[in-house]
């Protein structure tokens, strides 16, 4: 193994719908060097390692001193997305083989007369039942009989599925009979995966655990190839070091583990990007951010405050528009596994413009991704999307993108525009405005979705933008939303590759914990709690070597008696006592009020789920690649100047300038337009931009400046 530059170098590889993005980091000087080339669909892990040859190229050849390679995919997602997850068995308890059948008695939207619930995970034929019953304070009522599993074992076989999930009645209370029904059925079955959900979900509601095993399940021979892919590639080409996967809680967990509980990393990518601004928001100083990461295929929105990403319990995949739903859950499929808080929707480079039977112009959520792609990359595509309406309007470079390596085919975007133009009676230019408003529409919904459904206004948060198209569409977004201040990192369209590189080791642990809060016991909860940690310590054994801090962060899921939902409450550290209890009580009414504009002290509340938070603080990841600071320097100048049009009355001359020639304290007036080989930024009229001594742009409307 040859090696080039000063090591130890660490790797984070970003595969999106349509761009794979790759950051290669020195530990030691700090050297970053990047790269992004389009996805492949056909086998992402072929994208994965053409992004990894061209980091290697421009660290001068050979194979560096590589200490861990972070990987963020969309592969689980896409599994998912496209129903390609690997036939499964659910064996449930006698009586309840229609939980994924019934699912939940409740729509997405309650208006539409026409909304449909997500189709079955388990055609009901392949769910079997076996003969036992646990209670849900987990005594038992009904033996598991071992001796009928061996039958159960042959009409599994003769199901011919792939993988098996395990999902019996209150095995959250007493995982018992699945360890045991577990068990007997890997002796039986060696060659078949078998899920149990309370190893991976121990937790109250049987169809949101069902659904948690039975993706798991389904999604583990996909994952195993594909990582398995990777992982062959990485040793032919001689990698050394660990291998790690983001998962959606925004931490590192390893290849074995990912392909144990693949479910884990269904938000992989995305997760990445929002820890990003996390550290971003640290390095800016600006606590309280919602961030704006707008790819080719889709737009994510998610929030930060206090410096720290949000946090769900659970997450919901497969649903037609996050941001449209009213119930989580009722359009996609509930999966308990703890995710950062995103919203994402179809609105993103690639997303294509069409009209509807009514002559009604729309945009996404279908995207033309990387292959074909928008019809300006010259790749065969004939569609208009987001990427060639910025392309007639002379908002993105005409010519080429990505430091040149990708030519633009202008007149291929003002042909697939115009036919749109054509349709609703207007001229191109007025199409390309029209397709800009609506992905922007679309954008600053899922916006409200993530703040002010959550109880923030949108207004006291600064826009973090990023992704390829973020800091080209972020000003007029935050236009829609009222927002004053925007932030662009260095280096914008790889952020979440930067992301994994800034994370660290994460597990979550729960329990059920079903009691009164009147009737809690501060000793009962503490021994809970000592139980989660010490799986948390065994977890993080074989990567200690790594750690330089075992963070252990503690929570409840509270609710008022008789609501169906609950909401997170923080704990504070060291021995339970009934000061903690008392001071949790009142945190969960404050946060109600904070939600739902409204508490009611005077009602009982009651705990449901004990939460652990275990992070493995990983060596030299709060060293943050992404916030190199900048040189500073004096005016900035243009590099060209070219027409923009910003609105149908407002086509200007506007200043081009690279990013790379500006340094800190510079500021510019928009109209401006600045370029990296990786983003553009736009800055319209009435806005202003100064680089900050971290190197991200500030923009801020110009009465605030």
């Amino acid at each position: 193994m040859s090696s080039s530059g000063d090591g130890p170098w660490r790797v984070g590889i970003d595969i999106g719908g349509t761009f794979t993005d790759g950051v290669l980091w020195s530990t030691t000087t700090g050297v970053r060097l990047t790269a992004k080339v389009l996805s492949t669909p056909e086998d992402l892990s072929r994208g994965f390692m053409q992004a990894l040859d061209q980091l290697f190229r421009k660290n001068g050849g050979g194979v560096p001193d590589v200490e861990y390679v972070a990987h963020g995919t969309t592969a689980a997602t896409n599994a998912v997305l496209e129903g390609k997850l690997a036939s499964v068995v659910l064996v449930t308890t006698k009586g309840f083989r229609d939980v994924l059948e019934i699912a939940r008695q409740v729509r997405s939207d309650p208006y539409d007369v026409f909304a449909q619930k997500p189709k079955a995970l388990v055609p009901r034929d392949r769910c079997l039942e076996v003969d036992e019953r646990t209670t849900a304070e987990g005594t038992v009522l009904r033996p598991l009989e071992l001796e009928h599993v061996s039958e159960l074992a042959a009409r599994i076989q003769l199901a011919g599925v792939q993988a098996v999930a395990v999902c019996l009645l209150h095995s959250y209370a007493n995982p018992d009979h699945e360890e045991q029904l577990g068990a007997a059925l890997e002796a039986l079955l060696p060659e078949v995966p078998i899920t149990i959900s309370s190893t991976l979900a121990p937790e109250f509601r049987e169809y949101p655990r069902a659904c948690t095993t039975v993706i798991n399940a389904g999604l583990m021979p996909t994952m195993h190839e594909y990582l398995g892919h990777v992982e062959s590639r990485l040793q032919a080409l001689g990698v050394p070091g660990q291998r790690r996967v983001m998962q959606s809680n925004g931490g590192l967990i390893s290849f074995d583990q990912a392909r144990r509980e693949p479910v884990k990393i269904l938000e992989s990518g995305p997760a990445a990007g929002l820890i990003g601004a996390a550290k971003i928001s640290h390095a800016v100083d600006r606590p309280m951010l919602i961030s704006f990461d707008m790819g080719g295929t889709t737009a994510k929105l998610g929030l930060v405050r206090d410096g720290a990403a949000e946090m769900v319990p659970e997450l919901e995949v497969g649903a037609e528009n996050r941001a449209r739903s009213w119930f989580t859950g009722a359009s996609g499929y509930p999966l308990l596994t703890p995710s950062v808080d995103l919203v994402e929707i179809g609105a993103g480079g690639g997303s294509i413009a069409w009209v509807d039977a009514g002559g009604k112009l729309r945009v996404g959520p279908v995207s033309a991704g990387a292959a074909p792609g928008p019809a300006c990359y010259g790749l065969g595509g004939k569609d208009a999307t987001v990427t060639d309406a910025n392309v007639v309007l002379g908002r993105m470079n005409p010519s080429g993108l990505l430091g040149g390596d990708l030519v633009i085919d202008a007149k291929a975007a003002w042909e697939a525009v115009g036919a749109i133009a054509r349709q609703i009676g207007c001229d191109t230019s007025e199409a390309a405005l029209g397709i800009l408003d609506i992905a922007a529409a679309a954008m600053a919904r899922a916006a409200r979705t993530i703040s002010v459904e959550r109880g923030y206004d949108p207004r006291h948060f600064t826009l973090a933008a990023f992704g390829g198209a973020g800091p080209l569409h972020a000003a007029q977004l935050a236009e829609e939303l009222g927002v004053s201040e925007i932030i662009v990192q260095p280096e914008p369209g790889i952020a979440s590759a930067i992301g994994l590189l800034v994370t660290d080791l994460r597990r979550e642990l729960s329990k059920t914990w079903l009691r009164s809060w009147a009737n809690a016991s501060a000793s009962e909860l503490e021994e809970v709690l000592a139980a989660l940690e010490r799986s948390a310590r065994i977890a993080f054994e074989s990567e200690m070597e790594h750690i330089v801090e075992l963070q252990l962060h503690r929570t409840l899921e509270m609710r008022y008696v008789g609501q169906s939902y609950q909401l997170v409450v923080p704990l504070a550290d060291g021995p339970m006592t009934d000061e903690h209890l008392h001071s949790a009580a009142e945190e969960f009414h404050r946060i109600h009020q904070a939600r739902y504009g409204h508490a009611e002290p005077l009602e009982p509340i009651e705990v449901v789920n004990v939460r652990l938070s275990a992070i493995g603080v990983l060596r030299d990841a709060l060293a943050e690649p992404s916030t190199a600071d900048a040189p500073s320097g004096g005016e900035a100048f243009p590099i060209s100047k070219r027409l923009v049009t910003f609105a149908r009355d407002a086509v200007l001359e506007t200043p081009v300038f690279d990013r790379a020639d500006l340094s800190s304290g510079s500021g510019i007036v928009g109209p401006a337009v600045i370029e990296e080989d990786d983003s553009t930024t736009l800055i319209p009229p009435g806005w202003v931009a100064v680089v900050h001594t971290h190197g991200s742009l500030v923009l801020s409307r110009a009465q605030y400046a």
